[in-house]
């Protein structure tokens, strides 16, 4: 029998209205007590004083390429990643070559990740098949194997009929749509947000509408079918406007934001830094401000970091030519914590919820809280950590960060799955 006790920690779990000093004792890999001041023999015995424990930290959007583009990343170099920066379970997009679009390649991912044994990998599988927008994937078969939700990320579901036979069609397997929202004809050639900088820099631009016509587009689907949709790292004021209205309108609809669009504007790329240029770009300051609200307000339901790695030579180009797209796993709780609770108020409660129950709920997993029984998936967190962000001490394979230098308080310093130490800086 494997026991650990975790002593003194202030335990912070959103999805049980809980934020109290407490212990915990972990039995054979799942939580068997939490109460403050428990004393037994013979365990292993971790002091978390000064320290924050939460459920662990779950990242509905990762890409880590695997199979196909493993030299990006693959699912034990971005396992690591994500236990490195707190997370202990990370949905993984199906843009990988070939595309996850049966359920063979989703059982691949699975038995991939649990020979890596460190975080849990969670594949999201593919629309339609080869993500053309063609042809409706066999969802059934790709749920029953274990997909959690379905997406073409990377790429919108351009067509409004096959959108909404899919989401249909996937609710019938209680799994959802993830929508990378974009209108195709808006974004043809686009670079970065369309505005002031992209006519300083002569860069063919990404109007916000682009965004926001697909998102209105999938809600009034869903409002329609009655059938729930997610739309994917939302960047613009109006597609927050959109998913307020229809959640009070009672539309079963559901967002992600993501930390740089949280944190960065599009002047981050005033000096042509490719590793700023992400899809949706980076929008204003009225944007961001935006976000935070929808953040505040609800309207958000999860931060997720669309962490997409890339080799440095799909970088290291003209801007024009450079692949879309930064990482994120080891400096998303980082970022989060200084410029979004530090800098900009927003409640440590309400991020640690977008971190945790709030994807879990979105994707109907049963994670996200530490009960009694359940596993022992734990993020240790110092919030007094200060650190630099050094890109070449990641993990990850990719060095694709606008963070690269920037000053951080708040780290995680211990990651535990299942009971076992995934990472640990203690």
């Amino acid at each position: 029998m494997m026991k650990t006790l975790l002593k003194g920690a202030r335990l912070l779990d959103p999805g049980q209205n809980f934020d109290a000093i407490m212990d915990i004792l972990i039995v054979d890999g799942k939580i068997a007590e939490i109460k403050p001041d428990i004393n037994i023999s013979d365990t292993e015995i971790i002091d978390l004083s000064g320290k924050l424990a939460t459920p662990g930290l779950i990242d509905m959007h990762v890409h880590f390429r695997d199979p196909g583009y493993e030299y990006k990343e693959d699912i034990e170099s971005g396992s690591m990643s994500a236990a490195a920066g707190g997370f202990t379970a990370v949905a993984c997009m199906p843009n990988t070559n070939p595309p996850l679009d049966n359920s063979s390649l989703i059982e691949y991912v699975k038995s991939k990740a649990s020979k890596v044994g460190k975080v849990k990998v969670l594949p999201i599988g593919c629309v339609t098949k080869g993500q053309k927008g063609e042809e409706i994937t066999e969802m059934g078969d790709m749920a029953r194997a274990g997909a959690v939700a379905f997406s073409d990320d990377g790429k919108p579901v351009a067509s409004a009929s096959l959108m909404r036979k899919a989401m249909v069609y996937a609710a019938m397997f209680d799994r959802l749509i993830i929508d990378h929202c974009e209108d195709p004809s808006l974004f043809e050639g686009g670079q970065i947000n369309e505005g002031r900088v992209s006519t300083l820099l002569g860069l063919m631009g990404i109007p916000s509408a682009c965004e926001e016509i697909m998102v209105a587009r999938d809600i009034l689907l869903a409002r329609e079918m009655k059938t729930p949709v997610h739309i994917a790292h939302i960047s613009t004021r109006g597609s927050v406007e959109l998913v307020r209205w229809a959640k009070r309108e009672g539309v079963k609809v559901s967002c992600e934001v993501t930390p740089h669009h949280l944190t960065l504007t599009e002047e981050a790329v005033m000096d042509y830094d490719t590793n700023a240029k992400v899809n949706p770009p980076l929008r204003t300051k009225e944007d961001l401000e935006a976000l935070l609200e929808g953040l505040k307000d609800g309207t958000v339901d999860a931060i997720a970091t669309d962490h997409a790695p890339h080799h440095i030579d799909e970088k290291d180009l003209e801007f024009d030519k450079a692949a879309f797209g930064l990482i994120g796993l080891e400096t998303a709780l980082g970022v989060i914590l200084t410029k979004v609770v530090g800098e900009n108020g927003i409640p440590l409660n309400t991020v640690i919820e977008k971190m945790t129950v709030g994807p879990a709920k979105v994707l109907g997993l049963d994670m996200g809280t530490l009960k009694v029984g359940g596993p022992a998936d734990i993020t240790v967190i110092d919030l007094e950590r200060e650190w630099t962000v050094d890109k070449d001490k990641f993990f990850s394979k990719g060095r694709n960060t606008p963070f690269h230098g920037f000053k951080l308080k708040g780290k995680a310093v211990m990651t535990i799955v299942d009971g076992k130490s995934a990472y640990s800086e203690m």
